[in-house]
């Protein structure tokens, strides 16, 4: 089954991409502005639609307990096959593995994490990635961290009540041993989805701090 992509494209040829890793809601409207404004920035932008194999829905901010049958049906495996076709649009269009990032949100931060540890690509980025010390379908990322095959920034929220802030601090240490460069940024009021401007929770000074430091960072290690 072949996994659906959203692409945005830049004005001229692009020389970096970034796979653009949705949020437990789907691909929504967020995503693809998300998509669209990294495509502003020069970037090619690939989002590959994760709940494909079980009808690719979208969800309200507000309705969680419809997710957790779509979560449920997801594995490691089909996640890395989904992160493949993307690399794969990518490659087709002439950018190199090596010149592409990651950079996901919620669900998508924790998956952010373990593609750095997974494959080789040029950089990643995760927002508020939950199950630090393993959930669902996800191993540990405090494990994650210690093999990373690329740089890896984590952005966080202190308020976020799914992610302790003593989870954060031992990811952090454990980012020690990694072969790669870490840096974890914990905002003091920020809370979950801060970067979210179709949620409650959506924060401006921090998601501004963080959008620019992901650029920074993909800007660092992407040629």
């Amino acid at each position: 089954m072949a996994t659906p992509l959203t692409i945005r494209m830049p004005e001229g040829a692009p020389r970096r991409a970034v796979i653009v890793v949705q949020e437990a809601f789907g691909v929504n409207e967020h995503i693809v502005d998300l998509c669209e404004r990294l495509a502003r920035d020069g970037y090619m932008a690939v989002a590959p639609h994760m709940f494909h194999r079980t009808g690719d829905p979208v969800f309200a901010y507000d309705d969680f307990s419809s997710i957790f049958t779509h979560i449920e049906a997801m594995s490691m495996e089909g996640v890395m096959e989904d992160i493949d076709a993307a690399l794969d649009a990518i490659n087709s269009a002439g950018i190199a593995t090596a010149n592409t990032g990651i950079v996901g949100f919620c669900m998508g931060g924790s998956i952010s994490i373990h593609v750095a540890a997974n494959r080789k690509i040029g950089a990643g980025v995760g927002f508020y990635g939950g199950g630090i010390k393993g959930r669902w379908f996800f191993p540990s990322q405090i494990e994650a961290v210690q093999h990373l095959k690329a740089p890896w920034l984590g952005l966080f929220g202190d308020k976020d009540q799914s992610i302790p802030v003593e989870d954060v601090e031992e990811l952090r240490t454990a980012s020690k041993s990694s072969p790669c460069g870490v840096e974890i940024i914990r905002y003091k009021d920020a809370d979950h989805g801060f970067n979210c401007d179709a949620r409650a929770s959506f924060h401006a000074e921090s998601a501004s701090d963080a959008w620019r430091r992901m650029l920074a960072w993909f800007n660092e290690y992407l040629n």
